[in-house]
Parts: C-alpha cells; structure tokens; sequence
C-alpha cells in the first residue's frame, strides 16, 4: 500500500503526490506577545534573551531550550533560570552546535534528558547523542550513547524526539562535500536513525543490526507522528525544495539524486516548498485547547511565521497562524495542549530586537 496513503484523504487516486506550495497565504499577524501575567491573551512571552536557541522540549513545569554554543537553558514556572543545567563544548558552525532536545517518556521517574550536538575531533566535524541525567535542574550525570555521525559546517540535522513506540528518533544531516552518504545504507549521514533509550539498536528495525530506520535526507529539521502513527519529517532543502515527509520503514526520500519527488526509485515528499520557507520544528496537533485538531504546525525561518496544515486538503489549507516575531525556529505541544514557540533572530540569519530570542506559549 502506498505510503502516502496511511493518513485517510491525504491524496485522492488521481491525485499528484507533490504538492508544490508557492504561495504561503499571509493573514494579518496576531498581536505582539505580551507578559506572561496578562491573562486572556492569545500570546504569551515565557522568556526572553536568548542567545541562538534552536530546540525546546517541555517536561512537568519546565522547558528545556537548547542554544547553539551549548548551552542547556532552563525556564521554570515562567522564569529563565540564569544557572546552565549544562554547558557542552560545541563546534563554532553554522549549522552546527548544540541542537535537538528531547526529554523521556518516563523522565517524571527517571530525569533523563538527551540532545544532539555538533563537535570538532582531529580536525572534523562529528555529531553526538548524549544523555544527561539531571535533578533540579542541575546535571547529574552524563553520558555518549551515540557518536560517530558526520558532521557539516552546515547541514547536521538534528531533530530529536522519542515516537509513541517509546524509541528514540533521530534525523541526521548529510555531509556539505559528501552528499553520497546520504544514500549509503552504512553511514549515519542524512538518515533517520531509531533505536532504543541506550541507544542500542532495537531488534525491529527494519535492516538487522542497523540504526537506520530511513535514508535519503539532507537536513531534517522536525520530526512528528500523525495520531494513526505514521511518522512526519520536515526535511530542509538546499535553495529550494524543502520537503514534509510521510516516513515510511525503510523508506528513501532520494537526497541527492532526488528532490521532493520523480524517480520511481525513492518515495515522494507529501509537501514541496518551492520557494522555500526553511521549515524548523514540527508537530501533528493532538490537543482540544486549541483551533488547530488534526492540523500540522510548521515552524518557518524563511516566511517568518507558524503555520499550520490540513494534511487532507494539502496546499489550500495553508495559513499564518502566528507572524511578526521574525524567524520562528522551533514549536512543541505540551501535554495540556499548548504550543511552545521558539524565536531564531539570534543565530546570524535574522534582525533581533533588544529582548530577541523568545520563548513564546500559544495560550488560546
């Protein structure tokens, strides 16, 4: 069966397997965000001053944002804590550093938090997955459960999330001079990787002894799951091309030899940005708090706004549903259906203001 058709209605029979979105619709933004102790209003400013933040991840009552230059920034009961959980010595890259988050399923027993991060050995850049043991927001412990995947001054991935199966997922970036390797089966660039909360490799995948779950990626940015559990990449292209992927196990998107979709070989992007809108964070919409049930949410750097998407009706559906706040790199649903909103003025690209970068909550 088609795997494009494991989410009911996303494409009709005859219907193109591309959908090629040119024209993002721009509604009038909402209002600016204001402080978080102003009730009723639809945006609220959780913190301020953050210095190139790319990932979040909400655990309890606190959220956990990553910063490029490695450091582990903790906001607790609306208050950005000035003491580091931690700080991690980071390649100095552009699209490198301290990455994706992600907090375990069980980390109310456990306090067991993973990140992604970007290093420099022997002249190379690698990329690493460390788990981090904390208490009181404090580190405790930490330790690699995986090393040894490719790095590049510009496209790591990074995208770290555990799936409804309880694994670890990981989307890594392909290799600026060695895009090959994205299509090598044995090599960890530009893969989707799964494997258990030690990082072992999980008996299931689909190659035995393999952590790769799916290949044919250049620098994936977001990681998801529809409710029916088909998993969603958002993938970022190299000047165009950016693509929302329905994953499949075992599946190749084609990066390089493909983009977005046309050889019979690869699997085809459900969504193709032509122009871009260098997709961040990404998340399928669970939650009854907000208008937005059965929704994709889309952080966009490039078009400045948080989007969201009826998977069903594809382009159509488009629409701003948060702008004005310049680069939006990141978004997370927390478990009473909020969404958390990360800003990315800071990291080179973008015009920050006197408090750039935010951290934002969607309140209703």
């Amino acid at each position: 069966m088609d795997r494009r058709l494991r989410i009911m209605g996303i494409a009709a029979a005859a219907a193109a397997s591309i959908l090629i979105l040119t024209s993002p619709s721009e509604p009038l933004p909402l209002p600016r965000p204001v402080p978080s102790e102003s009730e009723g209003r639809p945006v609220e400013t959780i913190a301020t001053g953050l210095d190139k933040p790319r990932s979040i991840a909400v655990a309890e009552n606190r959220t956990f944002v990553t910063e490029k230059d490695g450091q582990i920034r903790v906001v607790q009961d609306g208050v950005l804590l000035e003491r580091s959980l931690a700080t991690l010595r980071t390649a100095d890259v552009f699209g490198g550093g301290l990455l994706g988050i992600a907090v375990h399923p069980d980390f109310a027993s456990n306090h067991l938090i993973y990140v992604y991060y970007t290093y420099e050995s022997g002249g190379e850049l690698w990329n690493k997955i460390m788990r981090i043991t904390e208490s009181g927001s404090r580190l405790v412990s930490a330790e690699t459960i995986l090393d040894g995947i490719p790095g590049s001054p510009f496209s790591n991935g990074g995208a770290l999330e555990f799936g409804p199966d309880g694994k670890l997922y990981a989307g890594t970036g392909s290799v600026s001079d060695s895009f090959h390797l994205s299509q090598d089966a044995d090599s960890l660039a530009g893969k989707i990787l799964r494997m258990n909360d030690d990082g072992t490799i999980p008996g299931d995948n689909p190659a035995p002894g393999s952590l790769v779950y799916s290949m044919g990626f250049r620098d994936p940015q977001g990681i998801t799951w529809h409710p029916n559990g088909t998993m969603i990449v958002a993938d970022f292209g190299p000047t165009k091309s950016d693509e929302i992927n329905l994953v499949a196990p075992g599946s190749n998107f084609g990066w390089p030899d493909q983009e977005c979709g046309g050889d019979a070989a690869y699997s085809d992007s459900a969504v193709c940005y032509d122009p871009a809108i260098e997709p961040g964070g990404i998340v399928y919409y669970t939650g009854d708090r907000l208008p937005l049930e059965d929704k994709l949410v889309v952080a966009s750097l490039r078009a400045a706004s948080l989007f969201e998407i009826d998977l069903d009706q594809g382009q159509s559906s488009q629409k701003s549903i948060l702008s004005g706040l310049g680069r939006v790199r990141d978004v997370h649903q927390d478990a009473d259906g909020y969404l958390y909103v990360l800003t990315s003025n800071t990291d080179g690209k973008g015009f920050p203001g006197p408090d750039d970068d935010k951290l934002l909550r969607i309140a209703r």
